[in-house]
Order: structure tokens, then C-alpha cells, then sequence
């Protein structure tokens, strides 16, 4: 019977034998202290296609994540309507498009026809920032890395980073394992990250959460900051 700590999305990936490989990781989770809403490159190149699966609008946006995308985002609507209400900063990454902004002679990860429109890097509408936000270009996967995201968190007196966006076996995973780093308390919301292999959502996931972050279903996260809401407003 799985325990409530291996109750995610990896399941039906993760054998039996390796969930008792990893049986000493399991420990108490949920949302830390004076936490912040980390929304990792929800921006419309993701979304191109629209809700279809991602082998067929692949064909034509080979950025997309399709229909793993869109079912994402209702929960991350509701996360959004959670921490604004509980009063969580919000701070967004999205891609640096300036066209002489990026070392051009890298070659082994260049992925052939990426565009550097700035249209499709617009946050999208759903999640649009407001007036408070911060807004966050980045030339790498992480979030942290050569961007002022820690001094932004560091000033805001941060110590939980929730995060949300894709894809989770990239910009996610790489801004997650170094807000742990940094020693920041690391939550993800599940079903608000997605990627366009599902296969390498659910190991990332794994992954993650049994080294660096706290793996948490968005209700859990969004009950959580309900309560901080309710406090606010006594």
C-alpha cells in the first residue's frame, strides 16, 4: 500500500523496489515559513497548439507541451488565486530575448529552430503579472542562475519558494535543486508543473522530492494558504 508520502503521479512509473531504495527519504511535508510563489516560464510558447496532444502539436511548435500545458492551467489558476489572497509575492521567469544577450558559441544542448520572438515569451494572460510582481528574464534553465532572483527572495525575507511551470525536468528541476542551494524550503505543486514527456515529469518529480523539495498536491498547498488568508483577514 503506498503511504502518503509516495502518493503522487509517479506511481504507475517507479517500481516497488526502487520506492524501497528510497524509503529512508521519507520525512514530514508541507509548506514552510514566509513563503513565495516562484512561477517558472509560463509564457505562450508552451501553450502553442493548443490542448492537443503534444506528439501532434509538436509538429508544428516544437516548444509546446500541448495538452499536459493546458491541463495545468486550471490548478495554477487556483494556486495564483491562493497566494495572492494569502498575500505571497509573486515573482515570474521568462526568456531573456535581447538578440545579443546569449554566448552563441554553445552547441551540444542548441536546439535547432527555437525561436526568439518576444511574443510567444509573454506571460500567459491566465497568470498575467500585476502591479508588485516581479518579472524575471533568464538566459539559463535556472532561475537563480546569473538573474537577481536571490536578492529579490533574500530583501522579501523569503524562506519557503513554491513553484509552479515548466518543464519540470528542465527550468523546474534546475531552479528547484538550486533554491535548495541556496537553503531555501523547496515546494512544488504538482499538478501546476508539467513538460512535455510525461515520463520525464513524473521521474523529475521522484527525483525531486525525495532529495530537495517537498513534492505537494496543489489542494494541499492551496488549503494551506487558505489558512493564511483567514488569518490575515481576523
Amino acid at each position: 500500500m503506498i503511504d502518503a508520502f509516495e502518493d503522487h503521479c509517479w506511481q504507475d512509473v517507479v517500481p516497488a523496489e526502487t520506492l524501497e531504495l528510497y524509503r529512508h527519504y521519507k520525512r514530514p511535508i508541507g509548506v514552510g515559513p514566509r513563503a513565495a510563489l516562484l512561477a517558472i516560464d509560463l509564457y505562450e510558447l508552451a501553450y502553442q497548439g493548443g490542448p492537443l496532444p503534444v506528439a501532434e502539436v509538436s509538429r508544428t511548435y516544437p516548444s509546446s507541451c500541448g495538452e499536459n500545458a493546458h491541463r495545468a492551467i486550471e490548478p495554477t489558476r487556483r494556486l495564483f488565486a491562493a497566494a495572492r489572497a494569502a498575500g505571497l509575492p509573486i515573482l515570474y521567469t521568462t526568456g531573456d530575448t535581447r538578440p545579443d544577450s546569449k554566448p552563441t558559441l554553445i552547441r551540444a544542448t542548441k536546439r535547432q529552430g527555437l525561436r526568439s520572438d518576444p511574443s510567444v515569451f509573454a506571460i500567459r494572460p491566465e497568470f498575467a503579472p500585476m502591479p508588485g510582481d516581479v518579472v524575471i528574464t533568464k538566459q539559463r534553465a535556472s532561475a537563480f542562475f546569473g538573474t537577481p532572483l536571490i536578492a529579490h527572495l533574500t530583501l522579501l525575507g523569503v524562506q519557503t519558494v513554491i513553484v509552479c511551470g515548466e518543464s519540470t525536468s528542465g527550468c523546474v528541476r534546475a531552479s528547484t535543486t538550486d533554491g535548495y542551494s541556496y537553503g531555501f524550503h523547496m515546494v512544488m505543486a504538482e499538478e501546476c508543473c508539467f513538460d512535455r514527456s510525461m515520463l520525464s515529469h513524473k521521474l523529475s518529480l521522484f527525483d525531486l522530492h525525495h532529495k530537495y523539495a517537498d513534492v505537494m498536491h496543489t489542494d494541499d498547498i492551496v488549503s494551506h494558504l487558505d489558512s493564511l488568508a483567514l488569518k490575515e483577514a481576523v
